[in-house]
């Protein structure tokens, strides 16, 4: 089981574009539903800045996002939205309240 956060800023001009590709990848997940991953996207006060955190829970590490259309779609041209590109990192549970399905 893999936990992540993907944090980023966008261009002002470009966040509504950004958050029509993120509702395109939520609409792909609904229709796919796949069973090993739990997902959600944020956008901070700014307008601008982006958090996701995936919890990805399949058996041979495989991130199912990476089987979307519409994910290929939004990281497609990241680079060129983002003000401060995308910041990964790898997190471990601590403590978790519902977040994660527990």
């Amino acid at each position: 089981m893999k936990r992540v956060i993907v944090q980023y800023k966008v261009k002002a001009d470009q966040a509504d574009e950004n958050r029509r590709l993120i509702e395109a990848v939520f609409a792909s997940l609904q229709e796919a539903s796949p069973e090993n991953l739990r997902y959600a996207s944020f956008v901070k006060e700014d307008g601008v800045s982006f958090v996701h955190i995936a919890s990805i829970e399949t058996s041979d590490g495989s991130n199912p996002l990476e089987e979307i259309a519409a994910f290929d779609s939004f990281t497609e041209a990241i680079g060129d939205r983002c003000e401060i590109p995308p910041q990964v990192a790898v997190l471990e549970v601590v403590g978790s309240y519902k977040l994660l399905g527990d």
